[in-house]
């Protein structure tokens, strides 16, 4: 219910009730904008984009507290969207007041160097961040504390393609890696390269995981968190629980490994970090910075952890595996996406044509006339 009424100073109040009774009111020196302001109202209300002024004055600073305090978050995904707030250039900005203009120019302000970093960030982890804070701002307008999202319909840099982006050291480089790195953790390279167990996955892994008869490693769980402090034991991502087939190479380094560093006992963690917390488990940090203290000596400086998986992929393929093994070795949730990520790695039916006419070839050329045959019997 709406009503336009003049004051005894003179002034219009325009004032209305939400859905909630809640009365809102505002005064005007003319009746005309008084009722400009309800037919503005009205309209929201009618196209279902109605927001309450006053949840409106909120900052997205405070907005994003209100809403990050009530969702349901892994550690990890904790302090990523923690870093996707933090970078914000308009925390301060009332919610009613955000435009995409200021997504757009933080947008672009992650794609540029700044003092602490020489270059923008990445394509992927601006879209991540952005993709953090889209959530927060479709959260208020499902809440009613804005009336349309200014996250919408923001052009974002490009991704490079799956075969530009990714990089895969040589076998050499991974042998290198492996004799440089310290005795303590040349095992987790081990897991990473020969098992495509992602870093979290590895740091989590305990003596009981390992069936040496079977020769199987089984991924139960993984380790979140960047420091010592924020560390905590989650299910594997995405609900990726598996079994992996090892060759036997690969147990006997871990054999070793436990019987020179690992404390006894089957669900004792077999990759004891000496400076970690008071369990002795590797983090995202303390793991990253003893693999890019390995890099740095065999000149792998181009290389994450990470990549190490990508390698473990691509010589599945190599091999010949298909798209379900693979999928089901790395522990991703569907082929679809093992197919986006390593879909350049499998040979195109071009290769596979040309493979097969040349087999057909050289089987015909090489073969010997019948004549000859018939003499030489």
């Amino acid at each position: 219910m709406a009503s336009i009424k003049k004051r005894p100073n003179g002034k219009w109040r325009a004032r209305y009730r939400d859905e909630a009774k809640k009365e809102h009111s505002r005064h005007f020196d003319r009746k005309t904008d008084a009722q400009d302001w309800l037919d503005e109202v009205t309209a929201t209300v009618v196209t279902g984009t109605y927001a309450d002024p006053k949840r409106g004055s909120l900052t997205f600073d405070q907005w994003w507290a209100v809403w990050s305090e009530r969702q349901v978050w892994a550690t990890g995904t904790t302090e990523a969207a923690t870093t996707a707030f933090e970078s914000v250039t308009f925390g301060s900005v009332r919610m009613r007041d955000v435009r995409p203009s200021h997504l757009e120019k933080w947008v672009k302000a992650m794609s540029q160097p700044t003092k602490t970093r020489k270059k923008g960030l990445e394509p992927s982890t601006i879209t991540t961040r952005f993709n953090y804070v889209r959530a927060a701002f479709a959260a208020a307008v499902r809440d009613r504390v804005i009336g349309i999202d200014p996250a919408t319909n923001i052009k974002l840099p490009r991704r490079r393609r799956a075969e530009a982006a990714m990089t895969i050291p040589e076998p050499l480089g991974v042998r290198k890696a492996l004799e440089a790195a310290p005795k303590h953790f040349s095992g987790f390279i081990a897991v990473c390269a020969f098992a495509g167990l992602r870093l979290g996955e590895a740091a989590a892994l305990q003596v009981s995981d390992i069936d040496f008869l079977r020769r199987t490693i089984t991924v139960n769980r993984q380790i979140q968190g960047s420091t010592a402090e924020t560390t905590t034991i989650e299910p594997p991502k995405y609900g990726s629980e598996r079994t992996i087939h090892v060759p036997r190479e690969l147990l006997t380094m871990i054999s070793s490994h436990i019987e020179k560093f690992a404390p006894r006992g089957d669900e004792q963690w077999i990759f004891w970090n000496p400076n970690g917390d008071k369990r002795g488990l590797w983090n995202r940090n303390s793991a990253s910075q003893a693999w890019r203290t390995t890099r740095r000596q065999v000149g792998l400086e181009a290389y994450t952890l990470h990549d190490l998986r990508h390698f473990y992929a691509s010589g599945l393929i190599a091999d010949n595996c298909d798209v379900v093994t693979v999928q089901r070795a790395l522990g991703h949730s569907s082929p679809t996406i093992t197919l986006g990520t390593y879909a350049h790695l499998w040979p195109s039916a071009e290769d596979k044509t040309r493979a097969a006419a040349t087999s057909l070839m050289r089987t015909v050329l090489s073969a010997q006339p019948i004549a000859e045959a018939a003499k030489s019997s």
